[in-house]
């Protein structure tokens, strides 16, 4: 196990091993963005309650999940070791900084929008993967088979503007968290060439720092305005 504890110890390694975390997370993104779409659908949740069943008792989606849950873990942990480590690299400021001039704000403020989305995992996940396994939601029928109405526990959550502008401002923070951190990870894993390079920077602006996001923010508001009334 030496080489795990040389990589944990190199700033080198712990910045591949954030970086690999965060392109595992990434994917990850595509898969939920994608079974979410299901909310859009006018079914009274059907489509999104079995899509929900799937992930829930799927056995190689629920191995999966496990390795989730960690690659989160270690993500922030990795941030925080790098953060601290480079901060006592340099204890003393440098008298003139013009950071803006040498570095987007995105990639400055990295720190910033890991923390956001931090807080809003552990709020996400209460709200919904808590309640799903240990709360009391309610049962739906479709086809005589029982599902949890997981459908029902996002119309009261998205119900609530002060959670839907929670979770379109956190979609904003992670545009900028992607659009930054899809390129540098894979910078710092090696993968850098001229051919491939213009088109991983792209898809990591306009697929994962738009696309994605804007999907993900489009979920919350549209079950607002349908709960208001505005929608049908």
């Amino acid at each position: 196990m030496s080489w795990v504890t040389q990589t944990l110890a190199s700033s080198l390694g712990r910045k591949v091993i954030m970086s690999l975390t965060g392109l595992f997370l990434s994917t990850f993104l595509i898969v939920h963005v994608a079974g979410n779409l299901q909310l859009f659908k006018g079914d009274e949740g059907r489509a999104f309650n079995e899509y929900s069943y799937f992930m829930t008792h799927n056995p190689v989606i629920m191995t999966v999940s496990y390795l989730l849950y960690t690659s989160i873990i270690v993500h922030a942990l990795m941030a925080i070791i790098l953060t601290r480590h480079n901060q006592a690299s340099r204890p003393v400021k440098y008298a003139l900084q013009r950071p803006q001039a040498n570095s987007p704000w995105s990639s400055r403020n990295m720190g910033i929008l890991g923390t956001i989305l931090l807080v809003f995992i552990v709020l996400h996940m209460r709200t919904f993967w808590y309640e799903m396994h240990f709360g009391s939601v309610p049962m739906a029928e479709y086809d005589g088979k029982q599902y949890k109405d997981l459908y029902k526990t996002v119309v009261v959550a998205f119900s609530q503007w002060w959670y839907v502008a929670i979770y379109v401002a956190s979609m904003g923070a992670l545009a900028f968290h992607l659009v930054h951190g899809f390129k540098s990870g894979f910078q710092t894993v090696g993968l850098r060439h001229k051919k491939y390079t213009p088109l991983l920077e792209f898809v990591g602006v306009y697929v994962f720092g738009m696309l994605i996001p804007a999907l993900f923010a489009a979920m919350p508001v549209y079950m607002f305005f349908k709960h208001v009334g505005i929608i049908g």
